[in-house]
Parts: C-alpha cells; structure tokens; sequence
C-alpha cells in the first residue's frame, strides 16, 4: 500500500508552518486531524479545545469526550477505557434504514428491506442487545456464523419470532438440527446452505421435525470485491455453490417435494468494500441467477447482499483499502435500482433485500481512550559545551567525523540547510564505521549521535523557515519520521487494535483534548507490550493519499496526562483481540445523552482482571497463592523477611490478582 506523496506532505507541513502557537485555533486541529472526513458529523471540537461527540449529529446534544473520561477516572475507572454511544449506534441504524427507504421508494421498489447484523463483527452482550432492541423498531435482524453464534442468537431471541436470522458458516449436523429447531419453536430463521452436504442435512431433519423450513443457498459470483478482504469472495471463496451445484440443489429439493421452502438467495464478496462498482456488478449478476431460480421453481422470495458496506477510516472517499468512494445512500440506491431491473426485465416479484452490514452498522460507536505514559525523543540541542568537554577530552584527539559534526552544527543557519544534512549524514555514517572497527570510543560515539540527531532536527525548522511555505526539500522528506518522537500509551495493540497490527487497518487518531493548542511535536505510538510490532506507525492523512508515519500531538506537560482517542473501532476489534504479555479486555464504558442533552452513564463493564486473564490460559489463582504465601513462608524462616514483609507481599499479591491488567 502506498504511503503518503511528498507533494502531500507539503501541504500538511503547510498548514503547521502557516500558524504560530497563538494564531492557532480549534478549526484548524479539525482541518489538521481530518474530523469533518472521517468523522461524518458525529465528531467535532469544543472552543475549550476538548472534542465534542454529537452521537444524533444534533450539537445540541453534544459530548465532551474528555470530561467523560475525567468523570470516569473520579469513578476509579482508568484508561485504557472503550466508551461506546448507544445514541450513535441508533442514529447510524437510522441512517441506512432511512437510505434503503429513500432508494426504494424513488425505484417504486415493493420488496422491502431489512438490515442484519452479524454478531461476529462484535459479540459483547451489551452491543448485541442494543443493536436487537433497535432493531426491533427498524425491522432488522441478526446473524449467526457458527453453532456457538445461534445458540447466543436464539437466547437474544426471545418473544421476537418475526425477526429474521439468518445461519451462515459451516454447519455440522447438529448446527443444522439446532437451526431446523429454532423454526418449529417459532424464529423467523433461514439456514444458508453453504456446502451441497448442508442441503442434505436441513432436508433430513426438516422431515424427522415434521417442518418446512425457510432455505437460503449461498452463491460464489465470478465478481470479486475490492479491498483487503476482495479474496474472501469470488469463484474462490471459501463458501457457497457453483452455479451448477445451485441446479442441482434444486432438483434434490424437487425430489424431496421441498423446492419451494427455498426462499433466499445469498452472496459475499469482501468486508470493507471499497470500490461501489465492484458491488454494482455483483448486484446485477446475483439478481440475474436469482431470477433464474424462480423461473426454475424455486419458492424464492428474498435476496441477501451479504455484508461489505464499508467504513471511510482513512475519510479519503477514496477506494483505497481503508476509505470507501460511495456513501451509504448511493449504496442503496444502487442495490435497490439493479434489484428491480434485472426483476422487473424477468417478470419477477420485487424480492425482500437483506444486507449484513455490521461493520457500518457498529465501527462509529466506540472510541479507545488511552492515557500517554511517557515518550523518547530526539533533542534539538546536543549540550555543545559536554560534548565539546567529551571531544577534550579524549586522548588521541577527535577523529575527523566528529570535527565534521561539529562544524556542519555550528554552520546551522549560515548555509544551506540540505548541504548541511548531507555533511552530516556523511560524518556520523563514517564514525559509526569507525566505532565498528574498533576505532571510536563510546564517548566519542555518543558525541556523534548527539550531534547528528540534533543537526537532523535544526535542518528541519531552517529548511521550514528557508522554503516560506513551510515545506521542505525532496531530499529532507524522510527527517521527520527519523527524528519523530515515539509516544508510549497504555494499551496494548494486540488486545484493543489488532487490524491495526495483523493488516495495518487506518484507524483515525486524534488528541481528546488541547485541540485548541498547536501541535508542536511528532510521534509514532507504542503500547505497553515487550513486543517490537506493538506499534502504530501509520495515520489518516487529512490530504487524502492512504497514510503517513507521523501523528501531530502535543508536548507532554510535566503532571499533566495526555489523552488520545482511537476511533471507528466498534467493529472486530474487541472480538479479534488476543491476550498477548496477558493485557486483558479494557473497562467499557455505555454513555447516553438525556433529554436535557447532558451526557450519561448507562452501563459499566470493568476489564478483566489478572485473575481472570490467568485462569483464560489455566493458571488457577488459588495454586499461584498458596505457592507464593509457601516461598514467602521459607523466606521469613531463613531470614529474609519479617512476618510483615510477608504479609505486605500477600496483600500486594492478592490485591494485584484482583486488579487491572493495565496501569492504573
């Protein structure tokens, strides 16, 4: 994937170099974090400089992100924390019924349309009973992708016959006898058959339960999706029947008298689809077999465009992998116009449109806040009176490299700023040489560094200040990254972002608060864990070509804690998360906004606890106990502790089982 142009660079660096500290202002950390691209309304910035979360798009009704977080902490709830806006999640539901309403009323489409989440997008208890309580209202569904999946389906389930279901996934046997069961207690639930082996299973226990039940067959289109995920559909994809194994699920039904409990047709071509005319044509080819299959004799009367409704992480409106270049309502439009053509041209009754959109339906509602615990960084100021004691110091006298650094620092500002860079770059690269051979002293060695990495950061801002806009030379493109800082937050990236780790997924960074300060630094994020790809190296760009390696942040103040906000994570993210270095699920915080427009605590979840991240790989807490309470025993035997040193550590030990996994 291609990072972003130099060109583009320049017209960020512009944007900083354009503003002093005091001309600063909040509009211009929206313009510099792409809020208004990526964010869809539903972010913002307060003149206080704390940004605002308006989960209805109503101002009225906006959030101070950061004072939630402040309120938490008062609660004994510490960052990292996931706060999740029950409020979005209903809004951005509203959305897409409101745009397939809008498509198909304008087609005089008659068929109806529901919206189905897959709860493998995010399984947490709380976002699925949210997303079936509005879904209630919305005419939508759920979906189950494995036996474990239905059984939860089916619980969230109860009273709500006519809600659909739909069964994707493989299905052993009694995944199938569950699912055949589910409709003689009543669920308005469709198994899909994904694999021929599968249609004979649903016809065997639909005769041994004495029920008809409702079929879905899953096809493989020849059109692929776009994106990374293009791969998970086509004639390749991992599920579904050939054309030909689709006629011959036919004739078995025929056989069995059953052809007309076949009512649902099914496709997938990718998550996160990225390019609107990949789906126009899989659209077009999925009605066209769909009419085919009434003309056949098949009862059908529903189309299910599987999921791929993406997300803009990156707000490009792009189709590169982390944007999409459609919106919600011209999606619709599209599925719903190339429905009823390819319908309307055979004759056929206007289908019911099932889509399982629950990345759109999800990723905006959660935000990751995470606290900054410190940061390595490159001076700008080498202590020339030290390293000049250092260079007197040595015995043979300074090796010729050296003199060459200090030289190129102190023509900072009297020559040109790349000829200095690339004395400088010549110098330390020979006395790294050098060191290597045996021929430098570590304190000449740590002279050189000194100096290169503060004649790196000086070359910035004089070639900044030399250009007039801002911008910097070709050759110079590379310095800020090398010289950017790095921000340690607490988090792990494997538990809370893994997309972000496993298939460098953009996700949207921005400061929660100081908005209204110009950042003054650059810094690449780290996490907690002892791993080297516990990282975040790559960012939204605000102008529009995929990533950069930098975020814009703010100097961190002494005292001071400075928070970052991780956005559009709603979907995969907590469900994909693995216990690497044993960092459990983070504390998730539910927040509504009132009547009155003040925001709420509706629900607290706590991150899991040692104890319960231990016993997740068969550590049994009581054994790590009484182990611990037997070697601090021996230990007061032999002398080397008091009896309240050992019950000091017990209590520590005991305390720390129970607590957070991250720093608190």
């Amino acid at each position: 994937m291609a990072t972003v142009s130099a060109h583009d660079m320049r017209r960020e660096e512009s944007l900083l170099a354009s503003r002093t500290v005091d001309e600063w202002s909040v509009e211009d950390s929206a313009r510099l974090y792409g809020l208004a691209e990526w964010g869809k309304g539903y972010f913002g910035v307060a003149p206080s400089g704390n940004l605002l979360v308006t989960p209805t798009k109503d101002p009225r009704r906006a959030i101070d992100l950061h004072k939630v977080i402040q309120g938490l902490e008062e609660r004994g709830i510490t960052t990292p924390i996931i706060v999740r806006f029950r409020d979005m999640a209903e809004h951005r539901l509203g959305e897409i019924r409101g745009a397939f309403d809008r498509a198909m009323a304008e087609n005089g489409y008659t068929g109806g349309y529901s919206c189905i989440y897959p709860i493998k997008v995010n399984q947490q208890r709380h976002v699925c009973e949210e997303i079936r309580d509005i879904g209630v209202k919305l005419d939508f569904g759920l979906e189950a992708g494995s036996k474990p999946e239905l059984l939860a389906v089916l619980g969230l389930t109860e009273n709500l016959g006519s809600m659909p279901i739909v069964c994707n996934g493989f299905k052993d046997e009694e995944y199938v006898e569950m699912a055949v069961l589910a409709h003689k207690l009543g669920r308005n639930i469709t198994p899909v058959v994904e694999r021929y082996r599968e249609l004979e299973l649903v016809v065997k226990h639909a005769r041994a339960y004495g029920v008809r039940p409702r079929i879905g067959i899953r096809c493989k289109p020849t059109t692929r999706g776009s994106g990374r995920w293009e791969s998970s559909g086509g004639m390749r994809s991992k599920f579904g029947l050939q054309v030909y194994g689709i006629l011959d699920a036919i004739e078995y039904l025929k056989q069995h008298e059953m052809v007309d409990c076949l009512k649902m047709l099914h496709f997938h071509i990718g998550s996160q689809i990225s390019d609107i005319r990949q789906l126009k044509n899989a659209v077009s080819e999925l009605a066209h077999i769909y009419t085919e299959m009434v003309r056949l004799g098949a009862g059908m009367d529903t189309i299910d465009v599987g999921g791929g409704l993406g997300v803009d992480y990156d707000g490009s409106q792009s189709s590169w992998a982390s944007s999409i270049n459609y919106t919600i309502n011209e999606y619709a439009a599209d599925v719903v116009y190339r429905i009823k053509a390819a319908c309307d041209t055979a004759g056929v009754k206007h289908p019911r449109i099932l889509s399982e959109s629950g990345r759109a339906m999800v990723a905006y509602s959660s935000v990751l806040v995470v606290d900054v615990l410190g940061r390595n960084r490159y001076s700008s100021d080498p202590d020339m009176p030290k390293c000049k004691a250092m260079i007197e110091a040595e015995a043979k006298g300074p090796p010729q490299p050296i003199i060459d650094l200090v030289d190129a620092y102190e023509a900072l500002g009297k020559r040109d700023p790349v000829e200095i860079h690339h004395d400088a770059s010549q110098a330390f690269d020979e006395a790294m040489s050098l060191f290597q051979l045996g021929y430098l002293s570590l304190p000449m060695r740590a002279a050189a560094e000194r100096l290169h990495w503060a004649i790196g950061r000086q070359v910035i801002v004089k070639a900044r200040e030399a250009s007039g806009d801002g911008s910097l030379h070709e050759e110079l493109q590379d310095l800020p990254e090398a010289l950017s800082d790095i921000y340690f937050c607490n988090f792990s990236v494997f538990q809370s972002l893994p997309d972000s780790w496993a298939i460098d997924q953009i996700f949207p960074i921005c400061p929660i608060h100081r908005l209204n300060e110009k950042p003054t630094r650059r810094a690449t994020l780290a996490d907690m864990s002892c791993d080297s790809d516990g990282k975040v190296d790559r960012f939204a760009c605000v102008d529009k070509r995929d990533c950069k390696p930098v975020l814009e942040v703010h100097d961190l103040v002494e005292n001071g804690t400075y928070y970052l906000g991780f956005f559009l994570v709603g979907a995969y993210q907590e469900v994909l998360g693995d216990l690497h270095n044993l960092f459990g699920d983070t504390h998730v915080v539910h927040v509504g906004v009132d009547d009155d427009g003040h925001w709420e605590i509706d629900e607290i979840v706590e991150g899991d606890t040692v104890r319960e991240v231990l016993s997740y790989v068969q550590f049994d807490h009581e054994d790590l106990e009484r182990s611990v309470r037997r070697d601090s025993e021996r230990a007061v035997k032999r002398g080397g502790m008091t009896v309240g040193d050992a019950r000091s550590l017990m209590r520590f030990y005991e305390g720390g089982l129970e607590g957070y996994t991250y720093l608190e």
